[in-house]
Formats: C-alpha cells, sequence, structure tokens
C-alpha cells in the first residue's frame, strides 16, 4: 500500500450525525473528533448534526443527506452497541444498497488493538446507500479516531494505492442506473 504523490488531493464532503440521548453540539467530542479529522485532512464538513437515539429520528436524517447532492460520505457516531436505546444499525441498514462487511472486519482488528476483547461490543458497519457511503461507528472519541485514522482518512485520500474510495465514487450509482435502463426497457 502506498500513496502516488504524483496524484493530486480530491476533498470529499462529509457530513456528520452524532446519535445520543444527552449530547449537544456543544459537548459532542465524538463528534467534533470527526469533524476536526475531516477538516484536517482537507475535505469538507458539509453537514453536523445530532438527534436521539430513536429509529425514525436516525432515519430521517440520514435518508435526507443521502439525498442531498453536497454530502458523498455520512458518518455517524453513537448507537452502534447491544442495548436498547442503540438502534443506529437498526435505522441504517434498510437504507444500504450496498453493505461493505470489510468495514467492520478491519475496525474491529484496529479496536481490537485498543480496547482488546471490548470490541466485541460494538456493531460498527457501512455501506453505501444510493451514491453516499455511509459509516457507523461507535459513540466514543477513540472509536472515532481508529476509524477514521486508520481506516477513512486513507481510503477517502486519492493518492492511497492499490484503491480508494474516491476514485469509485463516480461510478456509485450504476445499479441505480441499471434499474432505470431495466424499467424503461419494460
Amino acid at each position: 500500500m502506498s500513496d502516488t504523490a504524483d496524484v493530486p488531493f480530491v476533498p470529499v464532503r462529509f457530513a456528520v450525525l452524532a446519535i445520543s440521548d444527552t449530547r449537544t453540539i456543544e459537548d459532542d467530542r465524538s463528534g467534533a473528533t470527526l469533524a476536526d479529522r475531516i477538516s484536517d485532512a482537507g475535505h469538507v464538513l458539509s453537514r453536523r448534526e445530532i438527534v436521539q437515539d430513536e429509529i425514525a429520528a436516525i432515519r430521517s436524517v440520514l435518508q435526507r443527506w443521502i439525498a442531498d447532492d453536497t454530502v458523498d460520505a455520512i458518518v455517524t457516531t453513537g448507537g452502534t452497541g447491544l442495548t436498547g436505546r442503540d438502534v443506529t444499525i437498526e435505522a441504517a441498514e434498510p437504507l444500504f444498497d450496498k453493505h461493505m462487511d470489510g468495514f467492520a472486519a478491519v475496525f474491529h482488528i484496529i479496536s481490537y488493538g485498543t480496547i482488546g476483547t471490548s470490541t466485541v461490543q460494538s456493531r460498527a458497519t457501512a455501506g453505501v446507500a444510493g451514491e453516499t457511503f455511509v459509516f457507523c461507528l461507535p459513540g466514543s472519541p477513540g472509536a472515532c479516531r481508529d476509524a477514521w485514522d486508520g481506516i477513512l482518512a486513507p481510503q477517502f485520500d486519492y493518492r492511497h494505492a492499490p484503491c480508494n474510495f474516491v476514485e469509485i465514487m463516480p461510478r456509485l450509482d450504476e445499479h441505480l442506473k441499471r434499474g432505470k435502463l431495466r424499467q424503461a426497457d419494460v
């Protein structure tokens, strides 16, 4: 794995959604961690909100951002655990057109190095919804750092080789176009 210096950096437009019944934007350390890392990497923070642990509320924001042309990728933080209030996965996964199983696997490897076997309590997940990447992370700043530094930062750097998310972004809607073509043939 390497970065190619002769390829220009391409900024990506991110939205950050914190899921919490108790936090506000002012004291949301996990959302702030992501927002800072996104900006520091040269990307654009298009949206940032906080919403309660309610499936309908989470899904509503996600659907709005998935339809928003100024959002390329969504990163959520919180609600990925095992308790009754942890419903981010139930809100997000039905919106995925494609699941990214490798994200959870790599996240758990990285997380294991930081918190050991406690990583099994996370249901971190990712997928593609329409033309938008969606990543659901645990609600701790450490988990957000691990995911950003270990996975998202390199994958959202167009210079990262052998492959990265940025280079496939123009083709994320192929399944949508293919479906429209099939409907036109009917």
